[in-house]
């Protein structure tokens, strides 16, 4: 399987990569992202029951309207094959 090509999620429009940081209970994290700021994300209900979340993970995260740098929703995770690629081809610059 040398040289077999996986898809991996971009961000893409507002979304950026981030790294989570702790556990805040309730649905909430602490994500650090490329951007270099901290905001406590929310897990959206389609997402909450169906992918579990620890620290150390990496995620598609997109900012809020409002509140943008200090709040935002979680929209994607990464699986270790992929966050591997993405470290691997230097595309994820935080850790």
């Amino acid at each position: 399987m040398e040289g077999e090509e996986i898809r991996v999620r971009m961000p893409r429009g507002g979304e950026m990569l981030g790294v989570i940081d702790s556990m805040l209970g309730s649905n909430k994290l602490r994500v650090r992202c490329q951007d270099d700021k901290i905001r406590i994300c929310r897990i959206p209900g389609k997402l909450r029951k169906r992918i579990w979340m620890r620290e150390g993970d990496i995620v598609i995260v997109k900012p809020w309207a409002i509140q943008g740098d200090a709040k935002g929703d979680v929209v994607w995770k990464y699986n270790p094959t992929e966050a591997s690629w993405l470290r691997r081809k230097r595309i994820l610059s935080i850790d």
